[in-house]
């Protein structure tokens, strides 16, 4: 669950970004809404705890985000909250198999061989398990980001813009890979985007002006 009351940061002293009240429930799939320099980004870090709140409250799970330590913080987030971003960020030089294996490992938990042929099976990689990120196409490596990203079945998931570069038919295939790994894993799923066509797909909505 996440609880934003109140909520406004600064870049610098002579600008303020406010933004709304609002709640999500476990599991919800929310769309952040806006045109670039409305503040979703913004909005995602400090929610995912990249940033931190100078004044209003984030209640993630519970637990208020202001009161915990960076080392706490750090903590948290790599229990409960994963980040998509428009690059896949993978490691080249690694297989399918150990790329996923980093998520784990960077969360202090353990590695599952068993999730992760689960994982990969449902998003249909199964047969890249070995296969190196650089022979991958550009839609696997995508694909490939989404399975790391819910392999730890993670709270929260954050998706920053994954639809912007994509053509139609993309946008409709990476959009409904999100909903589908986020509902397999319980994940709440919160993506900030400008691209419209998602309007349609997630109905849950918070618009930033």
């Amino acid at each position: 669950m996440i609880a934003v009351s109140k909520l406004s940061f600064s870049y610098t002293p002579e600008t303020s970004i406010q933004f709304p009240d609002f709640s999500v429930q476990k599991g919800e799939h929310f769309l952040l809404l806006g045109e670039s320099g409305s503040g979703k980004t913004t909005l995602l870090h400090l929610m995912g705890g990249l940033l931190r709140n100078k004044s209003g409250s984030i209640v993630v799970d519970g637990t208020e985000l202001s009161g915990l330590s960076e080392v706490a913080l750090d903590k948290f987030r790599g229990q409960r909250m994963v980040f998509i971003f428009q690059r896949n960020h993978l490691i080249s030089a690694l297989s399918v198999e150990k790329n996923l294996m980093m998520s784990p490992y960077l969360a202090g938990l353990p590695i599952d061989a068993k999730r992760i042929g689960e994982v990969l099976s449902h998003l249909g990689l199964e047969s890249k398990r070995n296969s190196r990120v650089t022979e991958l196409s550009q839609g696997q490596a995508q694909r490939v980001a989404i399975a790391r990203a819910v392999l730890n079945k993670p709270s929260i998931l954050f998706a920053d813009e994954p639809t912007s570069a994509l053509d139609d038919k993309n946008c409709d295939r990476v959009i409904h890979l999100l909903m589908d790994a986020a509902s397999d894993s319980q994940s709440t799923l919160m993506v900030a985007t400008h691209d419209q066509r998602l309007k349609e797909k997630i109905k849950n909505q918070i618009q930033l002006v």
